[in-house]
């Protein structure tokens, strides 16, 4: 019964930038932390940001820290990453990840997540 779809997803140049989206649907949205989570070729799931139930605090990969931004709207169980200033290392499939209960920054690849969306960063 737990639903989270991905979209937002698509080619773009280095430097550019993409809005991703989830809509979550199945449990009571703002009672869990959330997070993205990705897989790049040849890698394994690799965990990328987190957000509180409240979105009050976030936490970020190294590497995406400055620019990236996780958010959400709890009133539309909706999830988001913008993405900015991309660089080809960010290809990868984006899974938006519902925390494992009373986790807080969680930088585990545990949890449920969504069908993913592709990311490709070209040159």
């Amino acid at each position: 019964q737990v639903q989270l779809v991905e979209s937002g997803g698509g080619l773009v140049e280095y430097g550019g930038s993409l809005r991703l989206s989830c809509s979550a649907s199945g449990f009571i949205y703002s009672d869990y932390g959330m997070k993205w989570l990705r897989r790049a070729p040849g890698k394994g799931l690799e965990w990328v940001s987190f957000i509180t139930t409240d979105g009050t605090e976030t936490n970020y990969r190294s590497s995406v820290e400055g620019r990236f931004t996780i958010s959400r709207d709890n009133a539309k169980n909706m999830l988001f990453l913008q993405m900015n200033n991309l660089r080809p290392e960010d290809t990868a499939v984006y899974y938006c990840t519902r925390s494992p209960s009373n986790t807080v920054a969680d930088k585990s690849i545990a949890g449920f997540w969504g069908q993913g969306t592709q990311v490709t960063v070209s040159s």
